[in-house]
């Protein structure tokens, strides 16, 4: 199959989330299963260009390679030479609608220049929505003496739709006609995303479980009704991640390479993270980690909630993340007031982030909701034990420790309270503390496999699905 891959953001050129991972890996497994595979993205001012050569095809299209022979096209603007992707310290960029609907509509005319006729056109998240829009409208024009391609939208985050004022509808270069119930329209507003999901061919998630929950009033932010509706071609397909970048026993970021069959190496990692944030060193102190962005999805209140009590019960926490201004000031506050304890890094910092896996005893994730989640899988690998909230994806991947039994991948707490939270890690403790009982659960979430190869492979035959 041919399959171009429309994206906002795609590792290792720009990255705000877990969607550039899997727009940077899953075209790599896909060329890797047999397929012809071109990914389409803006060149913004933060690509990295220093570790790949960049090609220009004209003056509005940049191009390089990844992996054997997949071709990264870059649109160029000065829409996207901005300090971030999608917003800046005041909230988002007031003329995104312009910035994705210009994006989505102009890759629709590159197909031909380059000499790439798709099967599948794979879109994510709202930014690209507009395109089985335009497919609708405009595919006739573009695709001139072709099939015109399926399309495949993947909701990477439900909680994020591109929400606009009716008046900017001109802006995507649409008329009135797309606005209504079964098209754009969402309470008196343009909804990107609804209308992605009304014209792809097939919508998918990223976990089967939350694809159920999507469906829900509790879960599906305004859309339960309208995926409802389309259930019969909504799927749920788990994320993988990609061990050439998280994996402890060849990582570069890490004090000290190791692995499962090398459990002594990590102490050491521990020890090392211990001392680079100034906390106090001891290798029987509990360290709790933490990496992600800092909004109420990723249950920070539950953490802030508990802090105190893990710093009186002997606890470290070592937190990495950007986001609200309120999260990041209670965080250096608390910081700062206990700092043989607490170390909270405000900074986007890629090394830091793979030496508070490797370094971590017990990984936080109190997600209040989380479509599919990779940093439990990158915990896996990298032996810190997960204390989950049991949502989404999260249910999918981790199983629950049971004691009689010696089984499970992490502890989950299942009523979102901070008082459970805190139960879920004094379990976690009271087991790691046991040598034998440490040494079996992290030897067996170290081996556990979440690659992107078996992924790979559904979104194959979710492909062969909308083509049929």
């Amino acid at each position: 199959m041919k399959i171009a891959f429309m994206t906002s953001e795609a590792v290792p050129f720009a990255k705000t989330g877990g969607l550039a991972d899997v727009c940077g890996a899953l075209p790599l497994e896909l060329e890797n299963l047999g397929h012809e595979v071109v990914v389409f993205m803006p060149r913004y001012r933060s690509v990295d260009v220093s570790r790949l050569i960049i090609h220009t095809l004209n003056e509005t299209i940049d191009w390089a390679k990844i992996g054997e022979n997949v071709k990264v096209y870059f649109l160029k603007h000065g829409m996207y030479l901005r300090e971030s992707l999608y917003g800046d310290r005041l909230g988002d960029y007031p003329d995104n609608l312009k910035r994705f609907s210009y994006f989505s509509l102009k890759t629709l005319e590159t197909f031909k220049r380059i000499n790439f006729i798709p099967d599948i056109i794979h879109c994510h998240d709202w930014q690209t929505s507009l395109v089985p829009v335009y497919l609708s409208e405009y595919g006739a024009r573009y695709f001139k003496g072709a099939k015109i391609p399926k399309t495949v939208l993947t909701i990477h985050n439900i909680s994020y739709q591109g929400i606009f004022p009716k008046e900017e509808l001109p802006q995507a270069q649409l008329g009135l006609e797309y606005f209504n119930i079964a098209g754009l329209e969402f309470y008196g507003k343009i909804n990107l995303l609804k209308g992605g999901i009304q014209y792809a061919d097939i919508i998918n998630t990223v976990s089967p479980t939350h694809a159920v929950e999507v469906q829900t009033k509790e879960y599906g932010c305004g859309l339960d009704g309208v995926l409802r509706n389309r259930r019969g071609c909504f799927f749920g397909i788990t994320n993988g991640i990609d061990y050439k970048v998280w994996n402890p026993q060849g990582d570069p970021l890490v004090f000290k390479n190791y692995s499962f069959h090398e459990l002594e190496a990590k102490k050491e990692n521990k020890l090392k993270l211990q001392e680079a944030c100034g906390l106090t060193k001891a290798e029987a102190i509990p360290l709790c980690g933490f990496v992600g962005r800092l909004v109420e999805q990723k249950g920070i209140d539950l953490i802030l909630d508990i802090l105190p009590q893990l710093i009186a019960q002997g606890f470290q926490v070592v937190i990495l993340g950007v986001g609200d201004p309120k999260y990041v000031e209670s965080l250096s506050q608390i910081a700062g007031q206990n700092p043989n304890s607490v170390f909270y890094s405000q900074f986007f910092d890629d090394p830091l982030a793979h030496k508070i896996y490797a370094g971590s005893d017990i990984f936080l994730m109190p997600s209040r909701f989380e479509p599919c989640g990779m940093a439990q899988m990158i915990s896996f690998k990298y032996g810190a034990v997960p204390v989950v909230y049991k949502t989404g994806g999260l249910s999918d991947t981790v199983e629950d420790y049971h004691q009689k039994n010696n089984t499970g991948s992490g502890f989950v707490f299942t009523k979102y309270e901070s008082g459970e939270f805190l139960l879920a890690i004094q379990r976690a403790r009271a087991v790691l503390a046991d040598k034998k009982k440490r040494q079996d659960v992290i030897g067996r979430i170290m081996k556990l496999n979440f690659s992107w190869k078996e992924s790979a492979k559904r979104y194959v035959e979710m492909y062969k699905k909308a083509l049929r």
